[in-house]
C-alpha cells in the first residue's frame, strides 16, 4: 500500500470546511433515545450520527448492545436527519446486517484490530465495497498491526479508508483511560498523509473534562476529524456514562475549537512549524511524565537503602549507568556532552529524593 492522494477521495467528497464530525451515543439504548440525540446533532457540525450496537465489553455481565433491533433505529435516523450512519463491526454477520441496513461507514474496534484472522474475514466480507471503513488502533501500541490491518482492507480493494485513534491500554494508572502515545499516530501520518486520521477523544480521555483539549491536540497535529461520543442525558446513559458529552457540550466545542487553514506559502509554513511544535510538545509532556516515574523509582530505592541502612550514592552502578547511556545516546544522534550533562542532573535529583526519604 502505498500513500495516494485518492485515499482522501471520499473524504473531500462531503466538501466540508471544517474537520469531520462523527458523534452519537456510545450506546444505542433504545429508538427514543438513538432519535432524539441525532435530531440534535442534525444542526450541527455533525456529518456522521455514530451509535454502537454491539458492544464489546471487558468483563460480562455488562450491556452488551442491542444488537441488530439498533441498526432499524439508525436506519430511521438517517432517514428524518439526513445524518450519515456509523457503527462498529466485528464479524462477517455484523458486516452482513449492516449492510442490509445501508451503514455508509463501517468501524473496526482496537480489540478487532490486534487479530489479522479477524480482519481478515471482515476484509473478505467487505471486498470490493464502496463502503466507507475506518480501522481504530489496536489496544496495544503497535503501528506495524494497525497499518496491517489497513492493508488487509486496501488488499480486499476496498478503498474508502481511513484511521481512528483511540489511543492505547497501559496496566499504569494516568489520567487517560488509554494512553494517547501521540508518536505512533505521528508517525502513522507521517507515512501516509493522506490516510484519514481520525481522532476518539472520548476513549483516550474515559471523563468528559479533558474531550476539549484532546481535541484541540488533535487538530493542532493536522487530524482529519473528531470521533466524539454524545448523548443527551450522559450520566445515565448504558455504557461509558463518564466520557460522553451533551449534544449542546459537542456544540459548543466545535465553536470554540481552533481550526487552521493553509492559505498562501506563509500561511502553510506556520501551520506546518506549529504541527512541529505541537509533536515537541506532546513529546516534552511524555518526557516530564517518564522522569516522574523514575523519581518514583528512586524514592522505592531510598527507603530500601534506608531499611537496610546502605548509602546513598554507589559510585560503581552510577557510572555503569553512564556508560551505557553514553553509547545509546550516540546512536540515537545525541553528543556524548549532552547525555553526560542530562544524567548528571537526573542522577542529583535521584540523590536528592533518597537523600529526604533517609533523612525523613
Amino acid at each position: 500500500m502505498e500513500n495516494k492522494k485518492e485515499l482522501r477521495n471520499w473524504l473531500d467528497a462531503f466538501g466540508l470546511d471544517h474537520p469531520l464530525v462523527i458523534a452519537g451515543p456510545c450506546s444505542a439504548e433504545t429508538e427514543e433515545q438513538v432519535l432524539k440525540i441525532a435530531h440534535q446533532l442534525k444542526d450541527s457540525d455533525t456529518t456522521v450520527f455514530r451509535a454502537g450496537i454491539w458492544k464489546p465489553r471487558t468483563r460480562p455481565g455488562n450491556f452488551e448492545g442491542v444488537g441488530a433491533l439498533g441498526l432499524k433505529w439508525m436506519q430511521r435516523a438517517k432517514e428524518e436527519t439526513g445524518l450519515l450512519t456509523t457503527t462498529e463491526v466485528a464479524n462477517a454477520n455484523h458486516v452482513d446486517l449492516a449492510l442490509k441496513h445501508d451503514i455508509d461507514i463501517l468501524w473496526i474496534g482496537a480489540r478487532t484490530t490486534v487479530s489479522p484472522f479477524i480482519v481478515q474475514d471482515i476484509a473478505d466480507a467487505l471486498k470490493g465495497t464502496d463502503k466507507t471503513v475506518l480501522i481504530k488502533n489496536p489496544v496495544n501500541p503497535d503501528l506495524a498491526l494497525w497499518l496491517g490491518a489497513v492493508e488487509r482492507f486496501y488488499t480486499a480493494d476496498v478503498k474508502n479508508l481511513g484511521v481512528i485513534h483511540r489511543g492505547f491500554s497501559t496496566y499504569e494508572k494516568t489520567r487517560y483511560r488509554n494512553n494517547p502515545e501521540w508518536q505512533i499516530a505521528v508517525d502513522l501520518q507521517n507515512r501516509f498523509p493522506d490516510l484519514p486520521l481520525i481522532l476518539d477523544p472520548s476513549h483516550i480521555a474515559g471523563r468528559r473534562d479533558i474531550i476539549f483539549e484532546l481535541s484541540q491536540t488533535a487538530l493542532d497535529l493536522n487530524y482529519d476529524g473528531l470521533m466524539i461520543e454524545t448523548h443527551h442525558t450522559p450520566d445515565k446513559a448504558w455504557s461509558d456514562a463518564a466520557q460522553q458529552i451533551t449534544p449542546d457540550t459537542l456544540i459548543k466545542y466545535t465553536e470554540d475549537l481552533r481550526i487552521r487553514k493553509e492559505i498562501g506559502e506563509a500561511a502553510e509554513f506556520k501551520n506546518k512549524i506549529n504541527t512541529l511544535r505541537t509533536q515537541i510538545d506532546v513529546v516534552d509532556h511524555q518526557l516530564i511524565e517518564m522522569l516522574g516515574k523514575r523519581m518514583n523509582i528512586a524514592d522505592a530505592i531510598g527507603q530500601l537503602k534506608k531499611d537496610h541502612n546502605v548509602a546513598v550514592l554507589q559510585s560503581k552502578r552510577w557510572n555503569e549507568i553512564l556508560g551505557k547511556m553514553i553509547l545509546e545516546g550516540e546512536g540515537k544522534g545525541l553528543s556524548e556532552d549532552f547525555v553526560l550533562r542530562m544524567f548528571k542532573a537526573i542522577h542529583q535529583e535521584s540523590i536528592n529524593h533518597q537523600e529526604r526519604i533517609i533523612n525523613n
